[in-house]
C-alpha cells in the first residue's frame, strides 16, 4: 500500500534518462511531518511508525533507525532496519516466554516489521539473497508472536488453481458452532504482506467480537518469493478457495462474511466479489479503478509514445534507464522496481501491460451483487480521483467515505490513523450486517 506518491513525480521524469537535472518536488500534498530528506524514504519509514498502533512498532525505535538512516541509500535502509530487527530479535529470544509471554509476543512482532521493512528497497535485485532471507526470518519472528497471542493467529496453506494460498486465520473467542460471528479476510496490494494487516486493522475486528484473517495470492510477498509467480487478473481464483476454508469453520457466520482490500487491494477486493458472490459486504480502500490508467496518465510524452506504439524493446529501455539513474527520485525507482518483481518479469513494458489486465469496469463492477465501502482519503493522489468512478459504476451498491487531512486521514489507506479507518468500515460493516436476515 506503499506507493501513494511514485506516480506524481513520474511526469517530471521525462528528461532523467538523458540525464537531464528535475527540480520538482511534490510537498503540496504532505500530510505527515518528514521522517527523511528522502521523501519516499520518509513515507516508509512513517508506514513502520503507524504500526505502532497496533503493537507492530515502536515509536522510539523507528525514529532512532531514521536519524541514522542515510537519504537515499538503499544499503542505509537496509543496515538500520535490520540491525534493528537484529537486536529486538535478541530481546525476544532472551525473554523466558514462558514467564513473560506479553512481552516476548510484543518484542517478536516488532523484529518481524524492522525485518520486513530492512528488505524494502532490494527489489530492484531480484536474485538478491536477503530479500528470502531476511524475510525468512521476518516471518518466523512473527509466528512466534502470533503463538504467545490470547487470540492465536492459524496459518493454513489453501490449494488454488496451480498457486497455493497463504492465510492466516484468528479466531474470535466470542464465536462458536452455536452462537458463529461475522468474520473479515483482508487482502493487503501491491507490496505488503498479510503481516502487517494484523497490526493496521486485525486487532480493530477481534476486539468487535469477529473472526479475522488474512491472505496472499500471486505477486504478494510471500507468494511471490516462494512461487515465483506474479500477479494475476483472475483474483477470484483467488479469494474464492479462501471463501470455502471459512465455510468448513463452524464458528463462521457464513452470512456475514466480508471481503477488504488494502491500496491496490481495493482493485482486487471488488474484482474477486464479481464472481465470489458469498461476501456479505466489500471494503475498497481505497477505490482505485485502475492503476495502470493513473500512471499512464503520468507518463512523460516519451514514454506514452512508446508504449501507445508498441515499442517493448524501446519502452524497456526507457524505463529501465529512469531506474538506475542517479537524478530519479527514490520512489520512481522503487515504482518501477517493485512492478518489475512483483510480476516477476524483467520487462517493463511486460509489467505494464499486464497491470492493465486487473482493471474494474462497468461490466465487472455491475457482477458485484453485495454492498461496498469505497474510501478515499482527502490528499491521497492515487487513485486519480477514480474513487467517485467507481462508486458511480457500482451504482446503489457503492458507498463513498472520505477521510479528512485535518485529522490526519487524509493519506494513502489512512496511514497513521488506522483507529479512523477501523471505526468507519466496521460501523458501516455492522450496519450491514444488521439487515441481514
Amino acid at each position: 500500500m506503499r506507493f501513494s506518491k511514485s506516480l506524481l513525480l513520474l511526469a517530471a521524469q521525462g528528461s532523467i534518462a538523458l540525464g537531464q537535472s528535475n527540480t520538482t518536488n511534490s510537498t503540496s500534498d504532505v500530510t505527515s511531518y518528514p521522517l527523511s530528506s528522502d521523501e519516499y524514504f520518509s513515507f516508509i519509514v512513517y508506514e513502520v511508525l503507524a504500526l505502532a498502533g497496533g503493537g507492530g512498532s515502536s515509536a522510539g525505535e523507528v525514529l532512532r533507525a531514521a536519524a541514522k538512516i542515510e537519504a537515499g541509500s538503499h544499503e542505509s535502509f537496509y543496515t538500520e532496519f535490520k540491525f534493528l530487527a537484529d537486536s529486538i530479535h535478541d530481546i525476544a529470544t532472551s525473554i523466558n516466554a514462558t514467564k513473560f509471554p506479553v512481552s516476548a509476543r510484543e518484542a517478536y512482532f516488532r523484529a518481524a516489521s524492522y525485518y520486513r521493512a530492512s528488505v524494502f528497497f532490494l527489489t530492484h535485485n531480484q536474485t538478491d539473497p536477503r530479500l528470502f532471507d531476511v524475510w525468512d526470518q521476518a516471518l518466523a519472528d512473527f509466528d512466534q508472536a502470533a503463538n504467545l497471542t490470547d487470540i492465536r493467529g492459524e496459518r493454513v496453506t489453501l490449494k488454488g488453481p496451480g498457486f497455493d494460498i497463504p492465510i492466516i486465520y484468528w479466531k474470535s473467542p466470542k464465536a462458536n458452532s452455536d452462537e458463529p460471528a461475522p468474520t473479515i479476510l483482508i487482502g493487503s496490494g501491491y507490496d505488503a504482506p498479510q503481516e502487517e494487516t494484523y497490526h493496521q486493522l486485525g486487532r480493530e475486528v477481534l476486539d468487535r467480537g469477529w473472526n479475522f484473517a488474512t491472505y496472499e495470492g500471486p505477486g504478494q510477498p510471500t507468494v511471490r518469493r516462494e512461487q515465483k509467480l506474479g500477479f494475476i487478473p483472475n483474483w477470484w481464483d483467488v479469494v474464492t478457495p479462501v471463501i470455502n476454508y471459512l465455510e468448513t469453520r463452524p464458528e463462521v457466520d457464513m452470512k456475514r462474511v466480508a471481503l477488504g482490500g488494502l491500496s491496490f487491494g481495493g482493485t482486487l477486493a471488488p474484482l474477486a466479489a464479481s464472481r465470489e458472490h458469498r461476501i456479505a459486504a466489500v471494503l475498497a480502500i481505497d477505490g482505485l479503478a485502475s492503476l495502470q490508467k493513473v500512471a499512464s496518465s503520468q507518463l512523460p510524452a516519451v514514454a506514452t509514445t512508446l508504449l501507445n506504439s508498441g515499442n517493448q524493446t524501446g519502452f524497456d529501455a526507457y524505463m529501465n534507464a529512469v531506474k538506475v539513474s542517479p537524478q530519479a527520485p527514490t520512489m520512481i525507482k522503487w515504482f518501477i522496481s517493485q512492478g518489475l518483481w512483483s510480476f516477476n518479469t524483467e520487462s517493463p513494458y511486460d509489467w505494464f501491460t499486464r497491470l492493465g489486465n486487473i482493471t474494474l469496469d462497468n461490466d465487472i463492477l455491475s457482477n458485484v451483487s453485495c454492498p461496498v465501502f469505497v474510501g478515499k482519503g482527502e490528499n491521497d493522489d492515487l487513485a486519480g480521483g477514480q474513487e467517485q468512478e467507481v462508486v458511480d459504476m457500482l451504482g446503489d451498491k457503492g458507498f463513498l467515505y472520505e477521510f479528512k487531512t485535518s485529522l490526519g486521514a487524509g493519506g494513502h489507506c489512512q496511514l497513521g490513523a488506522e483507529s479512523q479507518l477501523a471505526q468507519a468500515t466496521m460501523d458501516w460493516l455492522a450496519e450491514v450486517f444488521d439487515k441481514i436476515s
